[in-house]
């Protein structure tokens, strides 16, 4: 029976994968789970498993120093929210990669490809692993900034990527988060927010606002010492106090 061991510092997304792979291999066992990359490597040495799942971006170790430390121990699916440089790097190499959501029909073609490769030798990483530290030091992808949110709706819990958040908005008792699937809200303080998330992509620009740079469209002076928004995908404005209106002075 194959076995895989599962890494990434969001328990929901751990278990979202692993039901995945439940439905669709049920003859995998999943042989443990970590939450950070250390963890992982030391997992892998435990249970020695067929196969590694690692979140590319992790505390304490990332996925690219964790795959590092696993080598030929296991062979390893890279699991990552950032398309733009995983298609590249992965394409061309012999390591399968997911991207955040893990859709069914992507999950299918890894299974298949790694029920292929059992019989084969691990694909050599040193080259493919070089390359990705190399990209993720350049866009801060190894960094730990927080990349995806549970939010409250309703009775439900939702888990909504940062990517897709257009603002983060303090209210009396709760945060709201204003994204592309509508409203939510969180109990996390703005001032939290302002030191987990990436600052090059979520700019403060109140006292109670962070707003995703990508969603701005102009800002435009209401008086001296103030301004506002205009979104480009949400008709709300955003108001921008004296503080933060020097950001906008380069645009």
């Amino acid at each position: 029976m194959p076995t895989a061991l599962i890494a990434d510092d969001e328990p929901l997304l751990v278990e979202a994968l692993q039901r995945k792979l439940a439905a669709l291999w049920p003859e995998l066992s999943i042989c443990a789970t970590a939450a950070n990359g250390r963890t992982a490597v030391e997992a892998v040495a435990a249970h020695r498993p067929d196969f590694a799942f690692l979140d590319i971006r992790m505390p304490v170790m990332n996925g690219i120093d964790a795959a590092r430390a696993i080598g030929e121990a296991a062979r390893v699916v890279f699991v990552t929210a950032y398309d733009d440089y995983a298609v590249d790097a992965f394409e061309h190499g012999a390591v399968d990669y997911l991207l955040k959501p893990v859709t069914d029909e992507r999950l299918r073609a890894t299974i298949a490809r790694l029920q292929r490769a059992r019989s084969e030798p691990p694909p050599e990483l040193a080259g493919l692993l070089e390359q990705l530290a190399s990209r993720l030091g350049a866009s801060g992808a190894g960094s730990s900034y927080l990349s995806w949110i549970r939010a409250g709706v309703g009775d439900t819990v939702r888990l909504i990527a940062v990517d897709d958040v257009y603002f983060f908005q303090a209210g009396d008792k709760y945060t709201r988060v204003v994204g592309r699937d509508g409203d939510a809200w969180i109990r996390t303080t703005i001032r939290e927010l302002a030191t987990t998330l990436d600052p090059s992509r979520f700019w403060q620009v109140h006292r109670g606002t962070l707003v995703n740079v990508r969603e701005i469209a102009r800002m435009e002076r209401t008086s001296k010492d103030a301004g506002e928004l205009q979104l480009r995908n949400h008709p709300e404005k955003i108001d921008v106090s004296r503080a933060y209106l020097h950001r906008f002075r380069q645009m």
